[in-house]
């Protein structure tokens, strides 16, 4: 595949992307390729990222020239059960880079968060091919800088908007219900592909067995010492949204059978005694690996993040099932409703979600993020502090953005905190 010849028909501005991709490999080596005693079966994922926008590209678009329609998210609530029932592609955007950053400040306001101003920067500026290979972007109402945002995307590109309810009520369930129904509708459209009862039995399927791998790898780092990283536990979460989910499950049942006997063998990339932390807060998005960097190569073991691009995104309760297609959209509607982002109001199913997840891993310590100008995470962190103190539990909370200027001093609050564990 000429990878380059693809980027070029995509409109991309070649010589961005090029200092895009000059960067990127120099940054994985750093934070990957230091780490001691990595599963082999992780060569998949390396590799796939190696290549993150070259072979899944390719596929897409080859794809696209056969008729089958791209649509691409940014946040856990979008279902892409639709998407793989109307016979599209579900596939995650670009928006955890500072290098994305100044493009987006061009039609964004300096105090909005990085996520934000990342994607539209990706956008806006030609260097993300995922972006120029997507028919249809959906976006949610999870903040008021999303929500703004989507309206100058729309005049990029087609954009189509859910509305998330900020609350739990009955009512609130049935609004949601009434919003993946108009989104199937939506997709039917885009795809030109009738959802059927078959079809999307065999969505959830498939989206059901990658959501128990996801689940199978946490469980595994519940053994300590943990028998892999939580670099690659982010970095394998964070590829579950662009690669072929199939594929992904099936190379990820690999690699937990590689955990499986690392346990056995005791087998573990940290030294004995290092402590065990729960991150929780906003999510990661690709290719943003910062704090798991910096808190691991202080000699921490990362065992469970209570973030999107982590339980928050496979952890749904019962997974989804019906006898007909009203208790089907009805039985995906609940399930993303029991995600329980900052957005909600209350939201204090997060909190018992914090305070589980520490006794669950035998955690030592909660590190508690949130990027800069994230109004939902920075509010709520004074109920997470109030309810960990109670319980005892040691909280350490880190605000940050894309750059590296507060590394140093991230690193020292870091340090800190695990000396006083």
């Amino acid at each position: 595949m000429d990878t380059r010849t693809l980027w070029e028909n995509l409109g991309i501005d070649m010589e961005k992307h090029d200092q895009l991709l000059s960067a990127i490999p120099v940054m994985f080596t750093d934070v990957f390729m230091s780490q001691e005693a990595s599963p082999k079966k992780m060569d998949y994922f390396y590799g796939l990222m190696g290549d993150i926008h070259g072979q899944r590209v390719g596929e897409i678009n080859e794809g696209r020239k056969n008729g089958k329609k791209a649509i691409a998210t940014f946040c856990v609530y979008v279902p892409e059960e639709i998407v793989l029932a109307a016979g599209g592609y579900d596939i995650g955007l670009c928006a955890g880079s500072q290098f994305w950053v100044p493009d987006g400040e061009t039609v964004l306001p300096r105090n909005t968060c990085p996520l934000i101003k990342a994607f539209m920067g990706a956008k806006v500026g030609r260097t993300c091919p995922y972006f120029e290979s997507t028919d249809l972007v959906v976006g949610e109402t999870t903040c008021d800088g999303k929500k703004k945002a989507w309206e100058i995307l729309g005049e990029q590109m087609p954009v189509y908007v859910m509305e998330l309810p900020h609350m739990k009520r009955d009512n609130d369930i049935e609004q949601w219900k009434q919003e993946v129904n108009a989104f199937a509708a939506k997709v039917e459209e885009v795809t030109g592909n009738k959802i059927t009862e078959e079809k999307l039995l065999e969505a959830i399927r498939i989206v059901n067995e990658k959501r128990e791998a996801l689940k199978r790898l946490y469980d595994l780092r519940k053994h300590d010492p943990s028998p892999i990283s939580g670099r690659d536990c982010l970095l394998i979460t964070q590829l579950s949204f662009f690669d072929d989910p199939v594929r992904f499950t099936e190379k990820l049942n690999l690699l937990c059978d590689e955990l499986d006997e690392r346990i056995k063998s005791d087998v573990s990339p940290f030294k004995s005694g290092a402590k065990r932390i729960i991150l929780t807060g906003t999510p990661e998005a690709l290719p943003n690996w910062k704090l798991h960097d910096i808190i691991e190569k202080c000699g921490a073991s990362i065992v469970c993040e209570e973030t999107c691009t982590g339980t928050r995104y496979f952890d749904r309760g019962e997974p989804a099932k019906g006898s007909d297609m009203d208790h089907l959209i009805d039985s995906i509607a609940r399930g993303s409703m029991d995600v329980n982002c900052a957005c909600f109001t209350p939201n204090d199913k997060r909190i018992d979600d914090i305070i589980a997840m520490y006794k669950d891993y035998n955690a030592d310590g909660v590190i508690y993020e949130d990027l800069t100008f994230c109004t939902n995470y920075a509010v709520e962190y004074n109920k997470v502090e109030r309810a960990l103190k109670e319980a005892g539990i040691p909280l350490l909370h880190l605000e940050t953005d894309y750059s590296s200027e507060d590394t140093g001093q991230i690193k020292t609050r870091v340090e800190a905190f695990l000396e006083m564990l």
